[in-house]
């Protein structure tokens, strides 16, 4: 597998994202959470195994520009499905976690081209689950984050004092980005969960048992909102089950690549025994 290599491309002419590709075969968009990019650095190695695996960062996210249009999270899916689109990418894997996750969906939902074929969402946000709301994140202080979103907060917990001045400089930042895309109506939007029964390609939804930003309960709801979903469950993980638990959540992920490619081999098959 090639070294992963990071460029930066125009989405629109006033919208530049940068993108760090590697591996090469089926396109995997590989989608961050409020994190940033290192959060699903994991995965997109894993998948560049087999794949093409591209991550973008987030327009916003670590010192990258945001024009002052893109103020949504349908913003960047929409954006997200026009590279798609306008670089002829079929078959497509969506993987997101948490931010991303919502991403994903969100483009799901709205690809009427069927350019994408797989997703997979990790501890997800963007949907509003009765008697299951999202922890106020914002609210948080950094042990308050350690301890919702970790199944063992002390291995976790950063002292921010601790860090240096650029990266807190950073993730306040991302966190101000945060804020202005999903801050309002608070990490959801409404319309979400009812639009997900349209989408028809097959979902891996997999959960932190011990995620308390956005329980396993709402991850379930989550999950039976989708018409061909199916929920996995990480023990000893939280928000993070892909940093918490590898090597448990990458196998789920394997699984999952191994099934889809299964389904292509037999729906080819069947065409050619048809033709």
């Amino acid at each position: 597998m090639a070294a992963a290599t990071a460029h930066t491309v125009n989405l629109r002419p006033d919208l530049p994202v940068t993108l760090t590709e590697a591996g090469s075969g089926r396109p995997a968009l590989v989608l961050h959470g409020g994190g940033g990019p290192f959060t699903v650095a994991g995965i997109a190695e894993r998948l560049a195994e087999t794949m093409h695996a591209v991550t973008p960062t987030h327009p916003g996210w670590n010192g990258t520009a945001r024009p002052d249009w893109l103020s949504g999270i349908d913003d960047i899916a929409l954006a997200y499905l026009g590279y798609i689109e306008d670089n002829d990418l079929r078959d497509v894997l969506v993987v997101g976690s948490s931010l991303g996750g919502w991403i994903g969906a969100e483009m799901a939902a709205s690809d009427d081209a069927g350019r994408i074929s797989g997703l997979i969402l990790l501890d997800a946000v963007g949907v509003a689950v009765d008697g299951q709301p999202i922890r106020d994140f914002f609210a948080l202080d950094a042990r308050g984050v350690a301890e919702f979103s970790f199944h063992d907060a002390d291995r976790f917990y950063v002292d921010p004092v601790t860090l240096p001045d650029e990266q807190a400089a950073r993730q306040r930042a991302n966190m101000a980005t945060m804020r202005v895309v999903a801050g309002e109506p608070y990490m959801h939007d409404p319309t979400l969960l009812a639009r997900l029964r349209r989408i028809e390609i097959p979902v891996l939804v997999i959960w932190g048992d011990s995620d308390r930003i956005v329980t396993p309960a709402y991850g379930a709801a989550f999950a039976a909102a989708f018409g061909r979903a199916r929920l996995k469950i990480v023990r000893d993980a939280g928000h993070l089950p892909q940093i918490e638990q590898p090597a448990a959540t990458l196998a789920l992920i394997d699984d999952y690549v191994r099934d889809s490619e299964g389904r292509t081999e037999s729906s080819r098959g069947s065409e050619l025994a048809t033709n």
